[in-house]
């Protein structure tokens, strides 16, 4: 029996509006509140065991770091740390694609959400004193509509009650996509691609960077290099997924 108001609404709402789900397109029962079905949810699938204890990749074979952070290597990135809620795969893939580029701003709620779920996990992350998401270039977020990152962040900010602070970075070109391009290529591609205009908020400030998947961390390595030079004392990140 369909009592309160609010079920009455979401009951009526599904039977105009049936929602499917965005990874495999299957019916949505009206009482699931979620955007994935039972067998989709089920597919996301957090980190680790094993990873690397700086940028988070996965180590099917075990050891403290993979082999790009391996050694003195992992002192010479801004971004200490790098963690995210879940692997890259079909689920979280499904989201991730359906909020960037299928005008899903309204999964960034239920994404955000499971993000500060899973922070726990990351005790190594507890002393960050302030939100910071990923910028997009202007040009790119006017055409989006939103900024995806943003979005999360706001999510994440109001689920674990950290402070969020958005406009402390700008992208400062618009760079090529990153998606054909290797590590290094990719570092190079985000060198000075980002600028802290808030310098007297994140100074001597633990920050974490919130942005919605991490490949090689170049990205989140060019913002924490913008963040370090205007004086935050440690920057760490935390993506929604992860790719291995």
């Amino acid at each position: 029996m369909i009592s309160s108001p609010s079920r009455l609404i979401r009951f009526l709402l599904h039977l105009f509006f049936p929602r499917t789900c965005v990874c495999c397109g299957c019916d949505l029962s009206w009482t699931n509140e979620n955007y994935l079905c039972p067998s989709c949810s089920k597919g996301l699938t957090r980190p680790g065991p094993l990873f690397c204890q700086r940028c988070g990749v996965n180590l099917p074979s075990g050891g403290a770091h993979c082999r790009s952070c391996r050694g003195s290597k992992a002192k010479q990135y801004k971004c200490q740390v790098i963690r995210s809620a879940w692997i890259f795969n079909t689920s979280s893939r499904a989201l991730v694609h359906g909020l960037k580029y299928a005008y899903g701003d309204y999964l960034a709620k239920m994404m955000g959400w499971q993000m500060a779920k899973n922070f726990s996990r990351y005790p190594e992350l507890a002393c960050v004193e302030i939100i910071v998401p990923v910028p997009l270039f202007v040009k790119k977020e006017r055409q989006r509509g939103y900024n995806q990152s943003v979005l999360l962040a706001r999510s994440f900010a109001q689920n674990t009650g950290i402070p969020l602070v958005e406009k402390a970075l700008v992208r400062t070109r618009d760079t090529v996509s990153q998606t054909t391009l290797g590590r290094q290529a990719r570092l190079a591609n985000m060198a000075d691609a980002f600028s802290c205009v808030q310098p007297d908020v994140v100074k001597g400030k633990t920050i974490l960077l919130i942005d919605d998947v991490a490949t090689t961390g170049a990205t989140l390595e060019g913002c924490a290099v913008a963040l370090k030079t205007a004086g935050a004392k440690r920057v760490f990140a935390y993506t929604y997924a992860r790719e291995n």
